[in-house]
């Protein structure tokens, strides 16, 4: 499955990464709109889609954060329109992704209030009834007029002599697909050298630096006044399309800073020596869009999550809630201290270092692959345990029971 990014990252995959001039409909060959005109006809939609989910990640403090999850991971579904051959299935991927939040609601609420409950199903049926909407009328696909009228794109602000390539999505986290997949020795190397980092334990202290004052955003008024305002969740809209459209992508700067209760991590690359250390019971660290770099964090925080990283190594000493892994891939997690529960959503590669008072923690996955959990052996030694990938169900003749695979070889 090719998922992740932007809407309009999405949106593009569907519109320029299917080979349209190739597919039959009726066996006849399909007509569609130009690709210009289709990217800006679609343009509005997508707008929505991404003030929706910059609205969810605006508020992660929420006690509703699982639902307004579930609605920012499915409504990407509305661009079914832009999908070819079968949007249903492409509707359904994006109610599963629901029903991985909805499932943490019915968990939360199920026994103590059963409004919750009613809209968990609610909203569940809304890509449900559209699913078998697109199953009778559209199963391939839409179905354009070869000699209806062309919306013209000066209805959305664009020159009718577009000669340049549609506007880029806005810049944000790379979607897991356009990884340039790098040559396996390097890989191999990187991959070590992370891995003897986070295996030193307490000795990986040694070669992190300290921070002063006058180093830290949060308390440095200058730093904060030079850098605070480029990194933002999502671009100011450009009210003329085509003056943008062929401008390269902006590049984040790096941001260290705790604002309010969240520690900021984001746009770190070959960074290692990060350290968070003065933290509390009620902060959250959002570690976002982060490359081969290593942080430390000190004390006991309420939460940790990782969003869109790669080749990230992650220390940190005891949370009191949960660490969640989304949307990442090669990623190196060692626990000191205690951790209730730690999920893995949507990630390729994850080692889970657990310390020996921490053997108790949960680990929930989902849409994930290559996870494996080292468990403290002796005083320096861990042995590796992979989280099954592959499932068999069977019907014992009142319900359905599913139990890992284990393949021989």
């Amino acid at each position: 499955t090719r998922r992740g990014g932007s809407p309009h990252q999405r949106l593009e995959y569907l519109l320029f990464d299917v080979p349209q001039s190739n597919l039959l409909i009726d066996g006849f060959p399909a007509v569609f709109p130009n690709q210009t005109e289709m990217a800006y006809l679609l343009r509005p939609l997508s707008d929505q889609i991404q003030e929706v989910q910059n609205f969810r990640e605006k508020k992660r403090g929420s006690s509703l954060f699982n639902h307004l999850s579930a609605v920012s991971e499915s409504i990407p579904a509305l661009g079914w329109v832009a999908v070819c051959q079968k949007p249903g299935p492409y509707v359904k991927e994006m109610n599963d992704a629901a029903i991985f939040y909805t499932n943490r609601v019915l968990k939360d609420y199920k026994d103590t209030d059963p409004s919750h409950v009613e809209w968990v199903n609610s909203y569940l049926s809304i890509w449900t009834e559209l699913q078998t909407y697109i199953k009778e009328h559209h199963t391939t696909g839409l179905i354009w007029s070869k000699t209806g009228p062309v919306a013209p794109l000066s209805l959305f602000g664009a020159p009718s002599d577009v000669t340049c390539p549609p506007p880029p999505p806005p810049p944000g986290p790379p979607p897991v697909f356009l990884d340039n997949n790098p040559k396996s020795d390097d890989t191999a190397a990187q991959h070590s050298a992370l891995f003897a980092q986070l295996n030193q334990g307490e000795a990986i202290t040694k070669g992190l630096k300290h921070v002063s004052d006058k180093q830290k955003t949060h308390k440095n008024p200058n730093l904060r006044s030079q850098g605070g305002r480029t990194h933002q969740a999502s671009p100011a809209k450009s009210q003329n399309p085509s003056s943008s459209a062929c401008a390269p992508a902006k590049k984040h700067s790096p941001v260290l800073e705790l604002e309010g209760k969240k520690w900021r991590v984001e746009h770190q690359e070959q960074s290692h020596d990060l350290v968070i250390e003065e933290t509390e019971l009620r902060q959250v660290v959002y570690v976002f869009s982060c490359s081969n770099s290593t942080l430390q964090i000190k004390g006991k925080v309420n939460s940790i999550i990782m969003d869109n990283c790669k080749k990230l190594g992650l220390v940190f000493d005891s949370v009191v809630g949960i660490v969640e892994i989304i949307n990442s891939r090669d990623i190196q997690l060692q626990v000191m201290g205690k951790v209730p529960t730690i999920s893995i959503n949507k990630t390729e590669g994850c080692h889970v270092y657990l310390s020996k008072d921490s053997l108790d923690c949960e680990i929930v996955s989902a849409k994930s692959s290559e996870m494996n959990v080292l468990v403290p052996e002796g005083e320096d030694d861990y042995r590796e345990f992979p989280i099954p990938e592959q499932f068999k169900t069977v019907w014992d003749g009142s319900s359905l029971v599913t139990e890992p695979t284990k393949i021989a070889g």
